[in-house]
């Protein structure tokens, strides 16, 4: 029945991100889940968006961050946010990848940003540039000027893997993002961890996973 799967990449094939942002709000004494907070404002238009679509470069993400911060009446530098964007691979995932790329098509549509110098590059590590190989096609916000949820990039997926939006499997951590993919006929997966994510892939493709 189906002919590809496509992957979110934070908080899917690897760990979330909102474990590292909590971790920074902790160290900073700002209120759990601040971050969260501040992109969930104007989500279509803040320093993050537009950051990720790349209509603003990183010095004006930095400033611009800051400022949405401050209007909650807290101090944070975009850039110390974007220095734990991404957490640790998560091993089951990238195995399972392995073994679907081997018989059905695989894509990854990530919203994220240009690759800087510094700590703020961190997520570009070794085990996330190997992960990101394996997938047949790759669709990077940040590249496109496109970012989920916008359906265009969900199109652009489809097309370029040449599968009907009806024999493909779409998995986010976000809600707001399996949407679109929904409305467009493919089969979603909400992703919190990792074992109940294989579960519901095996039940749909039936093949092991693990």
């Amino acid at each position: 029945m189906f002919e590809a799967v496509i992957f979110d990449f934070g908080g899917v094939i690897t760990e979330s991100p909102f474990e590292a942002f909590n971790r920074l709000e902790a160290e900073r004494g700002i209120p759990k889940d601040t971050i969260r907070r501040i992109n969930a404002t104007n989500p279509h238009d803040n320093a993050w968006a537009r950051f990720e679509r790349s209509d603003i470069d990183l010095a004006a993400f930095d400033v611009a961050f800051a400022t949405e911060a401050r209007a909650q009446g807290h101090e944070l530098p975009g850039r110390d946010v974007l220095a734990c964007l991404y957490g640790a691979v998560r091993p089951s995932m990238v195995t399972a990848l392995k073994r679907i790329s081997a018989s059905l098509k695989t894509g990854c549509i990530t919203n994220n940003v240009k690759s800087h110098d510094g700590a703020e590059n961190a997520w570009r590590n070794r085990a996330v540039d190997e992960a990101m190989a394996l997938f047949h096609h790759v669709i990077e916000s940040s590249k496109v000027g496109i970012r989920k949820p916008d359906p265009r990039i969900y199109k652009m997926m489809v097309d370029e893997l040449g599968v009907d939006p009806r024999r493909a499997i779409y998995l986010d951590d976000l809600g707001i993002n399996l949407k679109p993919a929904r409305e467009m006929g493919m089969t979603t997966i909400k992703v919190e961890a990792a074992d109940p994510t294989l579960e519901a892939l095996e039940r749909h493709l039936g093949i092991t996973l693990r």
